[in-house]
């Protein structure tokens, strides 16, 4: 590797921002209701809170209580309205049984039409992590082209760095396509 403070700013740059489109993917991923119960698809689900939208896992208490049902239990109950509300609002495509005291969500089975549906968006969020990747390593691409011409480095030093950039998102690229599968395979197993 070139001695260059720049250089090494820049692939840490890169590194960060690759390491980041990853995990928002694998979060992406977490809120993709798979057919069994999982809390995460609540995540982005938000409930007036006494004047202040809060998520719902900071309202109370969520608890998986089999394979196929959430249990929603908020610590104050005059929230289980807010709360019911918010989750049939957020188009997740469940819906919310309010016993007076909890709120229970019941996962149903996929269908093979809503499993095609579920990959289709799955290898969507791939695409576009690749395509933000893409958009990173250009942005590496002339960071090295700015300083080559600004005479930081040489031509030899330059064409170094862009293989190991390469290298960098080749890796990253693999490691979106394993994600990719395992969420699929997860859709996909009845």
């Amino acid at each position: 590797m070139i001695d260059n403070e720049k250089v090494e700013e820049t692939m840490l740059v890169l590194e960060d921002k690759l390491d980041k489109t990853v995990s928002v993917l694998r979060e992406e991923y977490t809120s993709i209701r798979a057919g069994r119960a999982n809390p995460h698809v609540l995540d982005k689900i938000v409930v007036d809170y006494y004047g202040t939208p809060s998520p719902i896992n900071q309202v109370g208490n969520i608890a998986v209580s089999d394979a196929k049902c959430l249990v929603i239990s908020p610590w104050d109950a005059s929230l289980l309205k807010g709360i019911e509300k918010a989750i049939l609002q957020s188009n997740i495509g469940l819906t919310p049984t309010n016993d007076g005291k909890v709120i229970r969500l019941v996962f149903p089975d996929l269908t093979e039409e809503r499993r095609r549906d579920i990959a289709k968006q799955i290898k969507g969020l791939s695409e576009d992590a690749k395509v933000a990747v893409r958009n990173i390593r250009r942005d590496a691409m002339d960071a090295l082209k700015k300083m080559k011409n600004g005479k930081e480095i040489s031509e030899d030093e330059c064409s170094s760095i862009e293989k190991e950039v390469e290298k960098t998102v080749s890796k990253t690229i693999e490691q979106i396509e394993k994600v990719t599968a395992e969420k699929e395979k997860e859709i996909m197993s009845v």
